[in-house]
């Protein structure tokens, strides 16, 4: 399941189309965002992100975040609050690309962390990888068990 638009997203729903998998895209109509793509083969259109927010979390066995804009943050934090808050079952949460996450980071751990708005282990619900074959290990060990 993927955001349904180009670049990574594009990627993932190839790979999983080509290797005979359900390659599912969840677009957001925006005016001026991604349009599908067409390796998905199960398309669902959001009118609002809330909405879509949900479907990526019923459906979540893991989240795998790269680098973006407020909409990866906006489903990051989503993501992390639930699981923070034990609103849902947890899963793992993988950030990809340590270089891009780590002013994100370091921001939680000297504020949030540091004026008690999160608590020390509420770092642990999400792990930083930067080697695909790290991250494949641990979606292994973590997922598909």
């Amino acid at each position: 399941i993927t955001g349904g638009g180009g670049g990574v997203m594009e990627a993932a729903n190839k790979g999983a189309s080509e290797a005979g998998g359900v390659s599912v895209g969840m677009n957001i109509e925006l005016p001026f965002e991604q349009k599908p793509n067409p390796y998905a083969n199960k398309r669902l259109s959001f009118r609002y992100f809330f909405v879509r927010k949900v479907m990526f979390i019923k459906y979540a066995q893991a989240y795998i975040i790269l680098p973006g804009g407020f909409g990866t943050l906006d489903e990051l934090s989503e993501a992390l609050t639930l699981i923070q808050t034990k609103k849902i079952k947890p899963f793992p949460v993988f950030l990809v690309d340590s270089n891009y996450w780590k002013p994100f980071i370091d921001w939680m751990k000297n504020t949030l962390v540091a004026t008690a708005k999160i608590l020390p282990e509420d770092m642990e619900i999400f792990t930083v990888v930067d080697d695909p074959d790290e991250l494949i290990k641990e979606l292994t060990r973590r997922v598909i068990i």
